[in-house]
Order: C-alpha cells, then sequence, then structure tokens
C-alpha cells in the first residue's frame, strides 16, 4: 500500500531485495540399461554407488552362474571417477509388477487387514511368500525366509498401544532372522487415524508412478508423497476416524480392534523375472542384449526427450551396439540432438569386431552430440569375474573425472584427463596406424601405453563434417553454455521487456563467460541485447532476442617437435 505522508513523523518501510535467481540444478550422466531391481521406466537419481546397490541391486543368479548388467559396472565406474549424479533408467521387457497384498492381520479378527503394504520396485525378486502360505512353513526355525534374498523385504508390526492408537511398522531386508534383523525403515507411532498428523499414509506415502500410455511423461496417483525407500501403503482398509475423542480417551472402544496386531510378513504377488532364456550378457551380446531386444529400449527413450523432467548432460546405453541394435542407437542420437543439452555415447560393434567393421559403422553416423569409443575393455565385475564391457560402460566416469579435475570444455582424453579406471586389459593394443585409422573415421581410440595404462586417446564427435563442433570438448562446452545461459533466460520469461531486463540479463552472463575466458574454455565472446536485435517490431512480439557470439578454445592435439642438429661450433642465439 503506498503510504500518504502529511504530517511530521517516523515513516519505515520495506524493500525486499532478497529474490535470488535460482542457480542450475546439478546434472550429470544418464544410463539406460536393465537392472536386477527398482522403479521399472520410472527413471530415478542416485548419488552414490551405495545408493544405486540400494535401490537397483549389483549382483544376480542366471543359469546358477552369477551375473552382473552391464548397468551396474558403469554406475561403479562413474561414481568411482567422481561423479555426483546418475539417473538411472531401468530398462524391461514384458509385465512388471510389485509386490504386496500381504497378510497383516488386526488384532481382533485374523481375517481383517487393517492396512495393505506394497514395494516401489518391481519384478518377482520382491517375492520371499506365495499367496497361499504368506510364508507360513517357508520360514526356517530361526525366523529366516528360505527365499529371503538382500534384494527382497519383510515388514514387522510392533509396540501397539491400544489406548492411543498408535503402533510402530520397520521394514526389514529379506535375509534376516529373528536374532539378527536388518532393520532398513521405522515409522514409529504410526495411526490409522485419517485425521491424526502420523495417518500412516501420509507417513509412509501412498504414491504410484508409472509410464504414461503416450510414453512421453510418468503419471502419479496417490495423494501422499512417498516418504519411505522401499514401500508405500496401497490402501487403508480399517481407519480410525477420530480415535481419540475430545476427552482423550478412545472415542469408540470398538476401534481398537482395528489396530494391527503385533506381527511380521512377507511381500509376493510381483510379476517380472530379469532372467530370461538364452540371455546373453558381456562379450557375447548379439541381437540379445543380457535379455533385452532392441524394441525394449524405444519407450524409456521416448520419455528421456523430456528435458524439463530429466535433466543430463551424458546418456549411455551399455550393451546396445550399433551392429546388432542400430534403430536404438538411432533413438539415441535423436534424442541428444533434439534436447540439444547432451551427448550420446554409443558403441558400434559387438565384441571381436575388426578396424574395419568399427570404423564400417562409424561411416554411417553423423552427428556433433554423439561420441564412439573402441576397443572394449576387460574389468573385475562384482561377481568376482573378470568381463568384457563396451568402452560406453566407462566413458561417462572419464567424462565426470574431467569434469571434476577442470571443466567440461577440456578434452576427456590423453594421459592427464583420458585415463579409464578400473580397467585390467583392452580388447585391442591399438598400434599408431591403427589409431590413424580410427580417428580418422571419427572413432576415438582407447589406447594402451606400457607404463602409462590404458586411456581414451581421441576427443571427436560422430560429425562428418570438419569444424570447431566435431571435437568433444567443444561440444560440452556449448551444452555447458546453454544450460547456464538458458537458465538466466527462462528467468526473464514474463519480466518487462525493458533496458532494466536486458541489463540483468547481461550482468549475468557477461561475468559468467569472462570466468569461462579465464578457465580456459573460450578466447573471446561478446552478448548483444539491446536496441539493435530489440527493435520496436521485436518488442511489439512479446520477443526478447539475445545473441552470444563466441571463439571456443582449441586443443592441441598434434604436437610437433622440430629437432635441428647443428655442426660443431655453431651459436646459439638468444
Amino acid at each position: 500500500m503506498a503510504e500518504t505522508i502529511i504530517s511530521p513523523g517516523v515513516f519505515q518501510r520495506e524493500n525486499d531485495i532478497s529474490f535470488i535467481s535460482p542457480a542450475p540444478v546439478e546434472v550429470g550422466a544418464c544410463i539406460i540399461g536393465p537392472t536386477v531391481k527398482g522403479p521399472v521406466e520410472v527413471p530415478t537419481t542416485v548419488t552414490s554407488y551405495n545408493e544405486y546397490v540400494r535401490v537397483f541391486g549389483d549382483t544376480f543368479e542366471s543359469a546358477s552362474t552369477n551375473q552382473e548388467f552391464l548397468t551396474s559396472i558403469a554406475a561403479k565406474n562413474y561414481f568411482s571417477q567422481g561423479g555426483n549424479s546418475l539417473l538411472v533408467a531401468r530398462v524391461k521387457t514384458g509385465t512388471f509388477t510389485a509386490a504386496g497384498n500381504t497378510h497383516i492381520s488386526s488384532s481382533v479378527n485374523g481375517s481383517v487387514q487393517p492396512f495393505q503394504l506394497q514395494t516401489l520396485g518391481k519384478g518377482v525378486i520382491y517375492n520371499n511368500a506365495t499367496a497361499s502360505t504368506a510364508y507360513v512353513g517357508e520360514e526356517n526355525s530361526d525366523g529366516s525366509i528360505q527365499s529371503g534374498s538382500a534384494d527382497n523385504l519383510r515388514w514387522e508390526v510392533s509396540n501397539v498401544n491400544n489406548s492411543k492408537g498408535t503402533f510402530t511398522l520397520s521394514v526389514r531386508r529379506g535375509d534376516d532372522n529373528t536374532k539378527n534383523k536388518v532393520v532398513l525403515e521405522t515409522f514409529n507411532n504410526l495411526s490409522l487415524d485419517p485425521n491424526s498428523p502420523n495417518y500412516i499414509e501420509q507417513v509412509i506415502g501412498n504414491q504410484t508412478k508409472a509410464l504414461a500410455g503416450t510414453y512421453d511423461h510418468v503419471t502419479t496417483t496417490g495423494e501422499y508423497v512417498n516418504r519411505s525407500n522401499y514401500i508405500r501403503v496401497s490402501a487403508v482398509n480399517s481407519p480410525t476416524i477420530n480415535y481419540i475423542g475430545n476427552n482423550g480417551s478412545i472415542r469408540l472402544a470398538a476401534a481398537s480392534g482395528s489396530l494391527p496386531k503385533a506381527q511380521s510378513g512377507s511381500f509376493f504377488g510381483a510379476q517380472g523375472a530379469i532372467v530370461k532364456a538364452g540371455m546373453n550378457f558381456n562379450d557375447n551380446i548379439a541381437a540379445d542384449t543380457q535379455g533385452l531386444g532392441t524394441g525394449d529400449y524405444t519407450n524409456i527413450i521416448t520419455l528421456l526427450n523430456n528435458s524439463d523432467d530429466y535433466q543430463f548432460n551424458i546418456i549411455s546405453a551399455p550393451g546396445i551396439v550399433d551392429n546388432h541394435h542400430g534403430a536404438t542407437v538411432d533413438l539415441l542420437i535423436d534424442l541428444a540432438e533434439n534436447r540439444g543439452d547432451c551427448i550420446a555415447v554409443v558403441d558400434l560393434h559387438a565384441h571381436g569386431a575388426t578396424v574395419a567393421n568399427v570404423t564400417g559403422q562409424a561411416d554411417t553416423l553423423n552427428s556433433s552430440y554423439a561420441a564412439a569409443y573402441w576397443p572394449w575393455l576387460q574389468t573385475q565385475s562384482s561377481t568376482g569375474k573378470n568381463v568384457w564391457a563396451p568402452a560406453s560402460t566407462f566413458i561417462p566416469g572419464v567424462y565426470a573425472f574431467t569434469d571434476g579435475a577442470n571443466a567440461p570444455w577440456f578434452a576427456p582424453a590423453g594421459l592427464v584427463r583420458g585415463g579409464v579406471a578400473g580397467v585390467i586389459q583392452a580388447e585391442r593394443r591399438l598400434s599408431r596406424s591403427q589409431r590413424d585409422t580410427l580417428y580418422d573415421s571419427k572413432v576415438n581410440p582407447i589406447a594402451t601405453f606400457p607404463g602409462s595404462g590404458i586411456a581414451v586417446f581421441g576427443q571427436k564427435t560422430l560429425q562428418t563434417k570438419a569444424g570447431a563442433l566435431d571435437r568433444v570438448n567443444v561440444r560440452r562446452l556449448l551444452i555447458d553454455l546453454k544450460e547456464f545461459i538458458g537458465n538466466q533466460a527462462q528467468n526473464l520469461v514474463f519480466e518487462q521487456n525493458t533496458v532494466n531486463t536486458r541489463n540483468k540479463f547481461l550482468a549475468a552472463v557477461n561475468p559468467y563467460l569472462d570466468s569461462v575466458v579465464q578457465r580456459q574454455g573460450l578466447y573471446a565472446f561478446r552478448v548483444v541485447m539491446d536496441d539493435s536485435n530489440n527493435t520496436a517490431d521485436v518488442i511489439d512480439r512479446n520477443q526478447l532476442i539475445g545473441q552470444i557470439f563466441i571463439q571456443p578454445a582449441k586443443t592441441a592435439e598434434f604436437i610437433v617437435l622440430d629437432f635441428t642438429v647443428e655442426p660443431t661450433g655453431a651459436s646459439f642465439g638468444a
């Protein structure tokens, strides 16, 4: 309200200048592929490898042999190289559902279920009982479950308090026992009273997420956000509305019969198996890749085109190779081009290829938003076995190391930043001439140097035409600049189209670009947002135009040293 000053006095006013433009959201890599467990076709961010294992698992058994998906190996390598944020998009084939329908009995009637729980993750791996038994007869004498594992769950109700209408619910690991409980989560003083702040659905959550039929977004159903990392409340069958009356005592005596009794139980009823007949792993990958086909990736790639909901600057799908899954590789590259804010790391050929095979595949691709590396690399799996994995399993980690050590506009290559961690050996020890052939065909060689290790020794994109954007560091420079400057411009939408607004933009962008110059990302730049490009007709169309001119810094990829032998007695000038 405006203040009218008429008579003398003290007038106090407030000027709030604390509004801060939001900082850019930290983004990292996105890895697409199968996992042992976890959300299906709902991309989920993890910030450490331990969190990845908790949500998505690591090893599993197939044909009496322990196996590990390439997704897990890629996540482990990415975080070991300094990655901070990883978006994991689990791919599946067939129908996957959650486990639930638990036999939670009331304190009065064993056939009444006061509430029901459901696992957040999907797949038969969450089952450790059958619907007809609810692990009756499946429980060992020490309280362990015969089919319990570190990847599935148990639940336990305790501390039932009839006078308050509360109880405790714990989530336990499926492979524990009575004397050695592994409690993953505990929720105290839960209530079945919808009017209580400790109402079970409100405390634990009841939401489900699923890929929409159009595959371009994820739908969410349920009123309460999931606060549990493992379960949700799928139903409350016997709510105890206003359990405690105004006088502090139980309002309806019969309501206490709706409370659960102290008990424990298991989960069952999930569908979806990760183990398929004829699965091909690691160096045996062909049309079948870890139990999946090329069409199984289509929906999730369509979803990831939504750049508003899912932010990342690198994307890879370890196990997808161009000579067997060309349509999927094309979709990955199209995704990167359409979004304009990430680079796709793709693999060209299955294990056992020749240089000619690889260069032939590269010749069919043309994009500055994609890069390819070769050969395959051997690493130690979490199973303890040495396995072969394509380069896209490791390259996001190399990028993450480069970002942490320097910046995205430094080349993720060479002996300083291009070292590939956790690698035992390369499939092929490339000669100088083979590296030349690969690089000439836009394939970045992974070289083996005695005494120095294994390192990426190239940084070309798959762009065919020579230019600044045929180098990875320049493409990633533009991605980084577009992210920051785009975020600054986003804050101007619906602001007044005035000089003050333009100056606000320039005041944020110019110092940032100057810092990029200081950090060796640019030689020079110029930002134009004034009357010259914002004429009256532009303003009348409700547009605000800015032009950013940049000169990207180039890398020294070819070092030429001339040694000149001079005769004895020659004079060396200063």
